[in-house]
Parts: C-alpha cells; structure tokens; sequence
C-alpha cells in the first residue's frame, strides 16, 4: 500500500535511511537521520510517501524543492528508497506513480533525480519510469574514502 507518510511511520524511515547511510552509496551522505529530520521532512516535503507492506515501511519517496529561488518554483526534485527486499516487486514504480500525480497536482514542469552514479540499479530504474540522464557532475560526492559521480536525470511532465 502507497500511502502519505505519518508520524508513526518515523522508525521505519529511519531505519530504512540510515541503513542506506551507512552501507550504500546511494546516497553521498555520511551523517546519519534524527527522528528530527524525519519530522521535519514529513512537515516541509512538497510530498512524503512510503510502501506499506505487511505492516513495515518497504520503501519511502519524497518530493521538494530542486533550487531556492522563485525561477525553480516548477522544477522538484525527489527521493526514493527501498528496503534491498522490497527492490523488484513494483513498490519503487508505485511509490514513483504517486509522488509524479503530487507533482502534476501542484503544475511541476519536471522532476529532477540526482543519483549517485556508483549505484548501479538507479539509472536504469529512472530510466524504465520515463526518465533521461542530462548530465554528470564527476568527483562531486566522496565516501568511504572516493570520489563518486552525480548522475542527473530528468522527466518532464
């Protein structure tokens, strides 16, 4: 089940994040999330969504701002996390489909996804959804002691 996210679902997220964090290159950051940030994102997020599955967060996707600025107010960007058992069974193209309708629903003209190129089922996952690599920020993150690059790619609604 797709479904906004709420304060009970902090733990989960959490969980799911901070794994991420921790182990993966998925994401460039090394500092793991507060309940905080958690609370702060479900509040400030143009869209915060997990994937319910047998009662546990499988996944989460989020939707805000690309750029401050009121020129960027119609361009987003967003983020998607799955649990590594939740990957392949639909929930990342479910959780993707609800957080495109948000986007439409406040007149976004493209959603943009900044992917860690050294995570190697992003691009082909964004890809498969409609999306297109606009561009490469080589070295722009490093972690576990290397560089990684920033792939960029965008769907235009």
């Amino acid at each position: 089940m797709i479904r906004a996210a709420t304060q009970a679902d902090i733990p989960g997220i959490l969980t799911l994040w901070n794994l991420a964090i921790r182990e993966t290159l998925i994401t460039f950051n090394s500092v793991e999330k507060t309940e905080q940030d958690v609370a702060d994102a479900l509040r400030d997020y143009d869209a915060f969504l997990v994937a319910e599955r047998e009662g546990r967060i499988a996944g989460f996707a989020a939707l805000f701002p690309f750029r401050a600025g009121s020129g960027y107010a119609h361009t987003k960007e967003h983020s998607i996390m799955l649990a590594p058992s939740a990957r392949g069974q639909g929930e990342g193209r479910a959780l993707m489909a609800k957080v495109e309708q948000r986007a439409r629903d406040l007149g976004v003209h493209s959603i943009i996804a900044c992917i860690s190129a050294s995570n190697p089922d992003a691009e082909p996952f964004h890809a498969a959804i409609g999306f297109v690599t606009v561009g490469r920020v080589a070295e722009a993150g490093r972690k576990f002691g290397q560089w990684h690059d920033l792939l960029l790619m965008q769907k235009r609604l």
